[in-house]
């Protein structure tokens, strides 16, 4: 993709994953919602996407939006995830759709179908188990956060189908930079490596789609989320895996 890619939340942890492993292969505009403590090497913007008339400025001329900004906290009070996860993501569908953009990445989240482990655990998180979530399966999510992940991938329907907008969700797994927690088997079945992090959104990038759900997990042994989809429709190749660490 040669147009500007936004890129929201870019100081958290998806955000410097995504920074460190492909800062060098789009023209990114960051979103920082406070002014970074490092010095960007890309233009950037700071504020809220709530916020209507920054929103609009952040997307003029952009082709794609990595949308990660929102409150990330799993025990977020409702008040917070209405206004900054559920509304702030409407905010910028919005002004995608009024600048053109033509493809949409949500960062959505494992909370959005939390409440499927609940009677299940700690089963599925071992190899010997073969229950998998492939995506096609409906949200239910495990807390307020997890609520408004499964509300921000049903925006993103609606503005797919309302304005033809291309929308990739992404189901974030357990992102830790060098290591799994192998002391925690639910981390260790739903890792995401930095390294594939990165990949699977420069993929959502290139590839051509409609509207997908998909789960963003390394290639570990033992997986309840089927990587499936995201290897046919993104391209998507991991290649680390939890086991190698146990």
């Amino acid at each position: 993709m040669d147009e500007t890619v936004l890129l929201t939340g870019a100081k958290g942890a998806v955000g410097t994953a995504i920074r460190e492993g492909i800062g060098d292969a789009y023209d990114w505009r960051y979103l920082f919602h406070n002014p970074p403590p490092f010095d960007p090497d890309h233009p950037y913007l700071v504020g809220d996407v709530v916020d209507a008339d920054l929103m609009a400025e952040a997307c003029e001329e952009v082709g794609a939006v990595v949308h990660l900004a929102g409150d990330p906290r799993r025990d977020a009070p409702w008040d917070s995830v209405l206004e900054n996860n559920i509304h702030g993501t409407k905010v910028l569908y919005d002004a995608a759709v009024d600048a053109g953009v033509e493809k949409f990445v949500f960062a959505s989240s494992n909370h959005a179908v939390g409440h499927f482990e609940t009677d299940r655990k700690p089963h599925l998180y071992r190899e010997d188990d073969d229950f998998l979530l492939d995506g096609t399966e409906l949200p239910r999510p495990g807390n307020h956060y997890g609520i408004s992940k499964a509300a921000g991938e049903l925006v993103g329907r609606y503005y797919h189908d309302e304005y033809g907008i291309a929308v990739c969700n992404i189901r974030i797994g357990n992102l830790t930079r060098d290591r799994p927690p192998e002391d925690y088997e639910r981390g260790m079945a739903m890792w995401l490596s930095y390294r594939d992090c990165a990949h699977i959104h420069d993929c959502a990038l290139q590839a051509d789609y409609d509207y997908e759900i998909i789960y963003g997990i390394s290639d570990n042994d033992r997986k309840y989320y089927s990587l499936k989809r995201a290897r046919e429709v993104l391209g998507y190749d991991p290649q680390d895996n939890s086991a190698e660490y146990e």
